[in-house]
Order: structure tokens, then C-alpha cells, then sequence
């Protein structure tokens, strides 16, 4: 018989749970059996009957979290013009720059690209933000090739707003407004329609909801976990169907939101959460219907050349933290280990005498 007293099977299963409990936003989950002990007993000689290895790799801490498959920037378009809707889109229709947006008492108003809303009638000698974003627009469809960038309505903004009437069979004016021209952002998508050809509308009246084209992803992280979704951290989204593709996290709410679960018999389960929107490197590859669900995986942080060790191998020791049990020349002793990142079902160690290749036991199932 070897010197070695025999460890109970228990004390692989308390430092799992301890380790498990300890993790921030599941990196790693700890594969324990059940709590009878069965397939975890010693053998007689004080060793394990199962070992895994010591390795040196680069580690990295994964979370998986779940996530809604949509479009960015959902809003409410009003009407500019005061009149009958007599057009609106289809519901899922991209409207582009110099596009028809929607249509009042037979007259359609253009989406131009801009961030301030078209809220005046635009003319000669008029200055403002407003005016420089609409020589934008006429510059970049090529009506105003040399237009200068400032903020002043002139005489040569005119004649390049008379030329893009003309290319809409508009009366040419020199002058406009939001009976003619609709500025957001970005191209954007019909995610509904909030009134129907026949109704009345004007400022302040609804005429679409929409969405901007590109594709996202929202994600919900509890506060403690919201670093690990800092802005530009890279992500893996594994889309409906099972393609995966690459992303990013764009953004981050800087308030929490509470989350609320029935429970049953009246009581409520309330966490803090934020949300996080995750942007794709490659739009055009993205498949999937509006509201679909995802799986995002955060990578996190990587150490590179670390020794490692399955979760299951950390024993608790009695004096307290976590050691492994090491195997070598047919004898198994316990070396105490200070523990790094978790990551992949394997935990970073370091401690005296722990060398790559070494044996340590594990539980077995």
C-alpha cells in the first residue's frame, strides 16, 4: 500500500462548484458529476485513476451570451408635408440617398443624407448646418461640382438645387424644403408603416418607422459583466442556421436597465443590465430574419504560454485556496497553485514545482 492518505471524491466537487461560482459571465464552467461520488472513488494506492496533462498555451476567457439578430437606429419618421399620404414604401423597403421616401397629395419628398432634420424652407441667403449638409448632398449626386462647404445658401447653390429639381421633374426654384426633401443619416429600412395612403399627415404626425440598413446584433450583459463588451472588442456571432461571422462591439449603454423574470406566486427575479449593440465586419453575409436569435461569443483577454489545467482538476485544499493533485514516479502529492484566467474549460495556474507534461488527477466519470 503507498503512503499516500486517500482524498474523498467530495473535495474535487467542492473546488469545481467553489471555481464555477466564482467565474464572471460563464468563461468557464466547471464539468463536475453528481454529488454520490460514483466514478470519482480512489484507488487503494493513493493515486487517481484518471489523469489529464499540464499544458503551456495561450488562454483566452470566451463568454457566450445570447443575442437579438435586427437592424441599428430604430425610429420614427414624421410627416414634413402637410397633406393626403397618397405612397408609402413596403414594409422592408431600403430607401437610399436621392430615393422616394413617401409621397403626399402626389408629390414625393427625397431622402438626402444628413443629421439635422429638414425643418425650413431653404433659400438664398440662408446660412446654418442645415444649408452645408444640403450642398453636401448636391455635390456628392454631382449637381454641384463646385459647390464650396460652408454654411451661406448662394447664388451657385441655387442653380445646383435647380438642376436637381430638374432631375425629379420638379418645378425649378432655387428653394426647398421639407415638402421635397426628408434628411437622415444613413440609408435606412421600412420596419412599419404608421399611416396608410388615404390619411392625413403633416409635422409632428407619424408616417414610417424605420430602421437603418445595416444589420446588428443587441446584446444583454449583466452590470458586473459590462467590461466584457468594452466598444471595439471583437466578437464571434453564430447566426441562425449555425454560419458564423465576425463582429464587434459598437457601443455600449451607459445606463442600466432593470430585467425582470416572473418566478410564479407573485414574486419577480430583478437584475441590472445593460445593452450592448455588436456590428458585423462583412453586412452582405449576414442572413437571417428581423428578431432572430444569436449566440455572440466575447473572447475577452488572452494570456499567451501559460500552464494550464482542466477546471476539474483544482482541488480545495484544507487549509484553504486550490492545489492539484500531481502524479509522478508512480506516487501522487499535492502542490498548491495560484489560479489566472479561465478560459476553454481550462484554468491558468502557477505555483512551485508545476513543469509542462506533468500528470495531475482529475475525477472520473
Amino acid at each position: 500500500m503507498g503512503s499516500e492518505r486517500k482524498r474523498p471524491a467530495g473535495k474535487y466537487v467542492i473546488a469545481s462548484l467553489v471555481v464555477a461560482s466564482a467565474l464572471v459571465g460563464g468563461a468557464a464552467v466547471a464539468s463536475v458529476s453528481g454529488d454520490d461520488g460514483k466514478g470519482q472513488e480512489r484507488r487503494t494506492d493513493g493515486l487517481p485513476q484518471k489523469t489529464d496533462t499540464i499544458k503551456r498555451q495561450d488562454l483566452s476567457s470566451r463568454t457566450q451570451v445570447d443575442g437579438t439578430l435586427g437592424y441599428s437606429k430604430e425610429r420614427k419618421l414624421n410627416g414634413g408635408a402637410q397633406g393626403t399620404v397618397t405612397w408609402l414604401p413596403d414594409t422592408g423597403a431600403v430607401i437610399k440617398r436621392n430615393e422616394a421616401l413617401y409621397e403626399v397629395d402626389g408629390s414625393k419628398i427625397w431622402l438626402l443624407y444628413g443629421e439635422r432634420p429638414m425643418y425650413r424652407k431653404l433659400k438664398a441667403g440662408d446660412k446654418g448646418p442645415d444649408v452645408r449638409q444640403l450642398k453636401q448632398n448636391l455635390r456628392d449626386l454631382g449637381f454641384g461640382a463646385a459647390l464650396t462647404m460652408d454654411d451661406a445658401f448662394t447664388s451657385g447653390t441655387a442653380e445646383a438645387l435647380k438642376r436637381w429639381q430638374k432631375s425629379h421633374g420638379l418645378k425649378q426654384t432655387g428653394q426647398t424644403g421639407p415638402e421635397q426633401i426628408a434628411f437622415t443619416s444613413s440609408s435606412l429600412r421600412v420596419k412599419q408603416k404608421e399611416a396608410a395612403a388615404g390619411d392625413q399627415t403633416g409635422p409632428g404626425r407619424p408616417v414610417l418607422t424605420a430602421t437603418g440598413a445595416e444589420r446588428e446584433v443587441q446584446i444583454k450583459l449583466d452590470v458586473a459583466d459590462a467590461a466584457l463588451a468594452e466598444p471595439g472588442t471583437s466578437v464571434e456571432i453564430t447566426l441562425p442556421g449555425g454560419d458564423k461571422a465576425k463582429g464587434k462591439v459598437a457601443s455600449v449603454d451607459r445606463s442600466a436597465s432593470s430585467d425582470q423574470k416572473d418566478q410564479g406566486g407573485g414574486g419577480q427575479d430583478q437584475s441590472a443590465k445593460v445593452t450592448a449593440r455588436v456590428t458585423f465586419a462583412d453586412p452582405s453575409q449576414v442572413k437571417g430574419i428581423d428578431q432572430a436569435p444569436v449566440t455572440v461569443e466575447l473572447k475577452g483577454e488572452t494570456h499567451q504560454k501559460v500552464l494550464t489545467v482542466p477546471v476539474n482538476a483544482l482541488l480545495a485544499l484544507p487549509a484553504g485556496g486550490f492545489g492539484v493533485q500531481v502524479v509522478e514516479g508512480g506516487k501522487a502529492r499535492e502542490i498548491p497553485v495560484k489560479l489566472g484566467l479561465f478560459g476553454q474549460g481550462r484554468v491558468e495556474i502557477s505555483g512551485s514545482g508545476l513543469k509542462e507534461g506533468m500528470k495531475v488527477g482529475v475525477p472520473h466519470t
